[in-house]
């Protein structure tokens, strides 16, 4: 399957003008959690999109990190994703009209972030921040929003100091999922990941990366404990390809706007968890962000 999977995106990036002519829509799916579980959680996505938007295809491309997905929305070979901020971000910096954000999601108290939060494991003895000094710290991936540029802006005002300074080792788990499952490994002695902050942190909190995780059956919260919570982080969006039809863009956003009530199966199963639905947003929304990450890592 992956060689079919990879024989897909190579020919879409040779003919890049067969992918936008044809009526089928190619959707990214950021990476950081198992394949299998992706692919089954959009797709409901497909079947809605196929039989209500009237594709003669809707294919998923699920890539193995979250650059995979900026790389294919840069070059035209995608026509549909759902970022994190930062990745948005990355495309903006290297080229602001490849993509338009067109929606994010709203938290089931209205509001439109989520947080970066900090875990390590309960048996550990680290109980604080403070307890992380010389510690091995793991981030999720370069271009997570919360996973990464987030801690890197902000963790400083919390321990006075950069954050290669505080902790005595840092790197990457490989996406929000494989990096909780590294703390609970050893592999770091903390590590940080996404969250809506709302609802009961022994639940998982109504969405998010441990959401998920718990809803998996794949980690149990009373083996972690939360260390650090970020400041606010704006959703990220939902983005189409510029170049794609008026008139498809329009039904796509219509068709999203509607599915919390006309499918919340489907809406929960492709978001990960609880949300009111969706509202519309711009690249605005996005601008400190955008800022934050030209100034700490660039495009």
């Amino acid at each position: 399957m992956r060689k079919l999977l990879l024989a897909s995106i190579a020919l879409s990036l040779a003919a890049p003008a067969l992918a936008q002519d044809a009526n089928v829509l190619r959707i990214g799916l950021l990476g950081g959690e198992n394949e299998a579980d992706r692919l089954r959680d959009n797709q409901c996505l497909v079947d809605l999109m196929k039989s209500e938007l009237g594709y003669d295809d809707v294919q998923l491309f699920p890539a193995a990190d979250y650059n995979g997905v900026i790389q294919g929305l840069l070059g035209g070979t995608l026509d549909y994703a759902e970022l994190g901020a930062s990745g948005f971000a990355a495309i903006y910096l290297q080229d602001p009209n490849a993509v338009e954000p067109i929606l994010t999601t709203e938290q089931t108290d209205g509001a439109t972030g989520y947080y970066s939060v900090m875990l390590t494991r309960s048996d550990s003895g680290i109980t604080s921040l403070e307890d992380m000094k010389g510690k091995s710290l793991g981030f999720a991936d370069p271009d997570s929003t919360s996973g990464y540029l987030i801690p890197l802006v902000t963790l400083p005002d919390a321990i006075g100091m950069p954050v290669d300074q505080y902790f005595g080792e840092t790197g990457f788990g490989g996406g929000h999922e494989n990096n909780v499952l590294a703390v609970l490994d050893g592999q770091f002695d903390a590590g940080v990941t996404w969250a809506s902050g709302v609802g009961e942190f022994s639940e998982g909190y109504t969405s998010g990366n441990i959401r998920s995780m718990v809803d998996k059956g794949m980690l149990d919260m009373e083996d972690v404990v939360q260390i650090w919570q970020s400041p606010l982080i704006p959703n990220g969006p939902i983005v189409l390809r510029s170049t794609m039809d008026a008139d498809a863009k329009t039904k796509i956003k219509d068709f999203l706007l509607a599915l919390p009530e006309t499918n919340y199966d489907c809406f929960r199963s492709a978001q990960s968890g609880d949300y009111n639905g969706y509202v519309e947003v711009d690249a605005s929304f996005y601008q400190p962000i955008i800022d934050a990450r030209k100034a700490t890592i660039g495009g």
